[in-house]
Parts: C-alpha cells; structure tokens; sequence
C-alpha cells in the first residue's frame, strides 16, 4: 500500500514572479513523494468568481486556498493542494486553483493564456468558472480555448504541410467542466424546463452561415466541443447576501442558501466520481513523480519560448522512467543473485542456471517500469549490465575456487612438503612411499566439498610445480631399476597428458555452457520484448480506435446540427410560401366575392 500524501493547506506550484512562470522546488518535492495515480482537477476563470471556494470544498475544508474580498486577484500563479482522494482507494486529488485571468493589474494576457494552456495539460477534469450565464460576453472572456493549438503541440515535428488534427488533443485534453455562479435565470428553451448540461449544449450551438461575425461567434463554441468532448455544466445560485461575501470562507452551510449548499454538494459528488485518473498518451496512469516530470517539461518549454509538446514531455518522462526501470531491474538482479548465490559454486552451469532465473526476473521487472522505450535503447542497456554482471560473477567464482583451493592444497599438502625437507623419503624404496602419499593426499583433496570449477586446474599446476621434486626423489632411490625408472618416468607423464587433457575437455564444456547461456539469454530477452510490444501496439490500437471514434463522433454531430440547420432553413422558407399562398389566397377570395 502506497502512503498517503494529506497537506494541511496549499502550496505553491508554479510562481508567477514579474511576468515569468517559475516552478516551486518544494512542490516538486511534494509530488516526488506521491507513488499513488493522481486524479487532477484545475480550475480556471475570471478573477473574483469565486474559484477557490470551490477549490476549498473539493479538499473538504472551509478555507485554504486564498479567498480574495476585493478587486484584486488573490492567487498568483497555480496553486497545488494533494489530498486522499475521498472516493478512489490508493489514489491522490491533487487540486489546482489557477491565477485569475484578466487581473487589470497585469496588463498582459500572455501569462494568463499560458496558466490556461497549462492548467489544461497538467488536469485530468479542466473547471471553467465564470459569473451569470453562458452569452456572447462570456464566450469571448473565454477566448483563451481558440488560442490552444498556438500555445500546445500534441507532436514533436509535425508534417509542415498539415496542421494538427483536433482529434490529436482530444486523445489527451481533460474533461470540461463549466460552472456558472450567481446564475439567476430559469433553466428553460422554448418553453421547456432543461437541465444544466442541455443548457451547455444549446449554448454551444453553431451559426450557420460564413460572416465574419459568424465565425467569430462560432470559433470558440466549435473548439469547446471539438477539444472537450465530455463537457458538464453546474449552476450556481448567489450563496448569500453580497454584504457577506467578504466573510463566505467563515460562514456555516446553515448560514447560506440551501439551494447554494446543495449545488455544490452535487458538484463535489461529480468531480469525486467521475473525475478520471490523469493518464497519458498509451495509457499510461500519472503518478506524483510522473505529474512533477511534466510540470517540469512544460515550463522549461515555455522558459525557452518554445511550444509545450505533449510527445516531447512523455519521451522526457520515458528517459527518467526508464533510467530508473534499468537501476531497479540491476537491484532487484544483485538482491536475488546475493541470496542464492554461495561462491564457490561446484560447477559454471550452477552459476549459470541462477543467473538465467534472475535475469528473467530483472527483464520482467524492467518491462513492468518502463514505457515508450523508443527502439529498445534501454533494455539493451539493461542486457549490456546484465552480461556484464554474470562475467563478473563468473569471475568471482573463478576466484573463489582458486582461493580456495590453494588454501586446501596448503593445508592437505604442507605436511609432506615438510617430509620431504627432512629427508624421509631419500632412501631405498622412497619413491614408491612418496607416491603412495600422494595418492592419499590427492583422494583427500578431491572429496573435500565445494571447491568449485578450478579444483582441477590448481591441483594439476601444484602437481606440475612438485614434478621435480618427484624426480629427484625417483632417481635416489636404490632399490629401483633404471628400467624401473624409465617405466614410471613414462606412467607419470602418461598421467600429466590425461590430466590436461581432462583440464581442455572442461575448458571446452564451460565454453559451450557460456554459449548455449548467451544464446538463451538472448531468446528470453526477444520472448519478453515481444510480449512487451504486442502489449503496446494492443494499446495503441485500442487509443487511436477511441481517437477515431471521438472525431468520428464529433464529425457526427457537426453534420447532424448542419442537417437540422437545413432543415430549420427549409421549414422556415416553406412557412413563409405557406403564409405568402395564405394571403394571395386570402386576397383572391376577397376579389372573387367583390365581383
């Protein structure tokens, strides 16, 4: 279970200091901390419409975010407030309550078109809040949406001769939200009582017709439905008396009006529900970390007057991400190697054998971290570690044998060493005592246990290193024959070929061992990127058959309000023939009974 991240009040985000968006360390800090997927939800409007009210119940608190009483705008900057989400187990509501736009302090539009652009790309659920109805004032306060694809890029590089489809944001824009305060009309058309969201859609209506006025009264509406294909509408009564507003933050639900608190239940109950996990492009669920990378990404896009780019902030995520896959893969690798493995192992395929189980497990580890890894740089860096971490251990083992056997041979062979010092076997019948030792001694040494893969090889070159001390002891001994000598001149090199033969025989089955092991290592590393891309391009099919659908839906509804445009155009052109046949009825009648 990932710990929880509860903060007492806000911090700040992202500093707006003289005209320059900086980010705050101390939240970054914060966000490095949250292993759980976050759920975002931003607010943007107006200053002084009441955002942080909204903001401050969301976090279930009376107050936090700062509640300004004057014409001044409070917040400054975004905002960041992470609390336990109240609805989602294991997950974190981040809130963040944006600058407010249009402050006539600061003169310039720039930063608030920038704080809108970014609120959108950081949020899972995008809140508009404005004052009274959705009206023409209202759509172009809202101007900063038709500025979108100017201030965001969903690629990094592309086609110069094509402009980015809508679809493209649709596949990571938020959902809308738009909440109206102190709404004070009744919720009807035509007559007929609608609900707030039939209200948002009638207001998101489309002109028909190509005018200059036209398109300006349309281009706003038109990217409000194509950017955010799930909107939500949420009216607002006045909470109370303008003369309390100044203390709203310390006022009781008892002291407001009911209808206010009950409004704002339904709009706390939406976000919790339905406000989805921040995900990006392949389905890939934002955590604390993952939100502090794109943060960080796309102001130091902004800093360096370039374009926030969706692809460019997760390919900057994906080299963080999967640098980390690669040290978590290697950590979980060493602690499994460390608990199995006991040097000296008896043979190399031992060795071998618990290094293919880890390495299994590592690659599986690396594959569950890591995302976009673009042309598999790095699991090949991870595969490069990973041979290089066996040879080591092979290394090691070589070692430890050595080490250790040279300790037995010492041991088992030091008291014949000093036999022969004093003599004991410089006499008749000497050699065939010498030699009956060291049969012994070497059937010692041989079933002493885990001397590992170079027993062999260092009882073989100790024997060499002693041949002339052997011949020496053959050649003073008088009971011997020198055809007797001969003989077992000739049985000890018979003796010395076969044991460096055997040595070249293990040598070539280590050899072989080592193959067959890159080869298998190899295989496994294919089986489980495969596994790993038909993964991938399963979600890359279903993500761009949701994409297509989207701007199939929209193509859809575009063609279904034109239809009834035309339609609404020809009932009218036939009323009118119908009332112009009326009247030349009428008159025709009236000449027929003159005459």
């Amino acid at each position: 279970m990932a710990p929880e991240i509860n903060l007492p009040g806000p911090v700040s985000l992202i500093d707006n200091t003289k005209g320059q968006l900086v980010v705050n360390p101390e939240a970054l800090k914060i966000l490095s901390a949250i292993t759980q997927p976050v759920v975002v939800v931003a607010i943007v409007g107006l200053y002084r419409t009441g955002k942080s009210y909204l903001m401050n119940k969301l976090a279930g608190k009376k107050n936090g975010f700062s509640l300004g009483s004057t014409v001044r705008s409070h917040t400054k900057g975004i905002w960041m407030w992470c609390v336990p989400h109240p609805k989602k187990p294991e997950h974190t509501l981040v809130l963040l309550d944006t600058e407010g736009l249009g402050d006539i302090e600061k003169g310039d539009n720039e930063n608030d078109s920038w704080i809108f652009a970014l609120a959108v790309l950081l949020s899972s659920t995008f809140v508009y809040n404005s004052m009274g109805t959705i009206n023409q004032q209202a759509m172009d306060q809202l101007h900063y949406v038709t500025e979108l694809t100017h201030r965001i890029r969903s690629k990094s590089s592309p086609d110069e001769n094509e402009n980015e489809d809508s679809a493209d944001f649709v596949s990571f824009f938020p959902d809308f939200v738009w909440t109206l305060r102190d709404f004070s009309l009744d919720l009807e058309a035509d007559g007929q009582p609608i609900t707030a969201d039939e209200y948002l859609t009638y207001s998101l209506k489309l002109k028909q017709g190509t005018s200059e006025k036209d398109k300006n009264f349309n281009l706003p509406r038109l990217c409000i439905r194509k950017f955010f294909p799930k909107k939500k509408c949420f009216v607002f009564d006045h909470p109370v008396h303008c003369k309390k507003l100044a203390q709203l933050e310390k006022l009781h639900d008892e002291e407001l009006d009911p209808e206010f608190v009950q409004q704002v239940a339904d709009f706390c109950s939406y976000i919790f529900s339905n406000s989805k996990t921040k995900t990006l492009s392949g389905g890939i669920k934002v955590n604390g970390p993952r939100l502090e990378s794109l943060v960080l990404t796309y102001i130091d896009a902004i800093s360096s007057g370039d374009l926030p780019c969706m692809e460019n902030a997760i390919l900057a995520l994906a080299q963080i991400e999967n640098s980390v896959a690669v040290q978590k893969a290697i950590a979980h690798y060493d602690q499994q190697m460390g608990q199995k493995v006991q040097l000296p192992t008896e043979t190399l395929q031992e060795l071998l054998d618990m290094h293919r189980v880890s390495e299994r497990e590592a690659t599986e580890v690396f594959m569950k971290n890591s995302f976009k890894d673009v042309d598999h740089l790095f699991q090949k860096k991870l595969a490069v570690q990973l041979v290089k971490k066996r040879d080591d251990f092979c290394k090691q083992n070589q070692e430890a044998s050595s080490d250790r056997c040279s300790a037995l041979l010492q041991d088992i062979f030091s008291p014949l060493e000093e036999e022969v010092k004093m003599g004991i076997y410089s006499k008749p019948g000497g050699y065939r005592l010498f030699i009956q030792k060291l049969q012994d001694l070497k059937k010692k040494y041989h079933e002493e246990p885990r001397k590992g893969i170079q027993a062999d090889e260092i009882l073989q070159t100790y024997l060499k290193s002693k041949e002339s001390v052997t011949d020496a002891i053959l050649q003073t001994d008088k009971i011997l024959t020198k055809k007797e000598k001969e003989i077992e001149v000739e049985h000890a090199k018979a003796e010395s070929a076969q044991a460096s033969a055997k040595m070249v025989e293990e040598m070539q089955i280590k050899y072989q061992q080592m193959m067959e092991e890159k080869e298998k290592s190899y295989q496994e590393h294919v089986k489980q990127l495969t596994e790993k891309i038909e993964r991938e391009r399963a979600q890359l099919l279903e993500e761009q058959e949701r994409t297509l659908t989207s701007k199939l839906q929209e193509q859809a509804r575009l063609l279904k309000e034109r239809c009834q445009g035309e339609s609404t155009q020809l009932q009218n052109e036939i009323q009118k023939l119908q009332k112009t046949l009326e009247k030349k009825t009428k008159r025709y009648m009236s000449h027929k009974l003159k005459i």
